[in-house]
This record gives C-alpha cells, structure tokens and sequence, in this order.
C-alpha cells in the first residue's frame, strides 16, 4: 500500500494537468498507473544539459543534471536524488523484488532505483523520461 502524499488530485486533475504541461503521451500512465517507457525511446535518456530534473506531474526537484550518468540501460539514471525529494516503495511485481521510487510531493511513479551504481553513491535511481521535467540553466 503507498502511503499518502501532500498533493491529491483525481484522475481527471492529473490528466489534466498533465496536458496543460504538455507532458509526453505516456505521462499518465508512467506517473500515475506505473507504467515503464520502452528502454531508449525516452526524450531524456541521450540529453546531457545543464539544469536540474523535477516530477512532470507537480514540479518537485527531484535530481540535479550533474548526478547524470549513461548506465547503458535505456533510462536516464542519476546516481543522487535531492534529499527527501523521493520516497522509495518495496515493489514485488512481476516477479522481481525491487525499490520502486515515486515524488514525495505527489506519488508519482518515477522509475526504480538500484544500488550498482558506478559512483561513489552506489545507486542508480533509473527513472522513466516520461515522469520527468527537464528545466535547463
């Protein structure tokens, strides 16, 4: 069970809001229903800017672009998430047992993190493009 989140909407809101932004097709159904984009069809796994990375639904900082990294795996990755920014959900779906991460402002799905990553963090928070806003510098 997710716990709850400041920001509440309804299903209507959030595609709503969502449209107002003009988030990618998916957006919806990655933050809200859990869905997972295709492994590099993403708008941001190939963008190395300068900016900082925030939830698509409700604006949170969630990544500076410096924590950034090509995993190799289809996904933007970052290695460090802003503190409190994230809120991490034991997920046991499809067979797996992993760290599902959603906004901790929203709930909105961002991807999962893994902990082998190359830095010194050991993480690879491996998000879905969908779920994320770049704002450039």
């Amino acid at each position: 069970m997710k716990p709850s989140f400041p920001i509440q909407k309804s299903e209507a809101e959030w595609r709503a809001e969502l449209a107002a932004k003009k988030a990618e097709p998916m957006a919806y159904e990655v933050t809200r229903l859990a869905y997972t984009e295709r492994p590099f069809t993403g708008k941001y796994e190939k963008i190395w800017a300068d900016g900082s990375y925030h939830c698509i639904a409700c604006g949170n900082h969630l990544f500076d672009a410096d924590t950034k990294f090509d995993a190799h795996c289809g996904w933007p990755s970052f290695s460090e998430a802003i503190p409190g920014a994230i809120t991490e959900i034991r997920d046991t779906s499809h067979g797996m047992v992993r760290v599902e991460t959603v906004c901790s402002q929203c709930g909105a799905h961002l991807g999962h993190v893994f902990d082998d990553g190359p830095t010194a963090t050991g993480l690879r928070y491996c998000m879905n493009s969908a779920s994320l806003d770049l704002k450039r510098r």
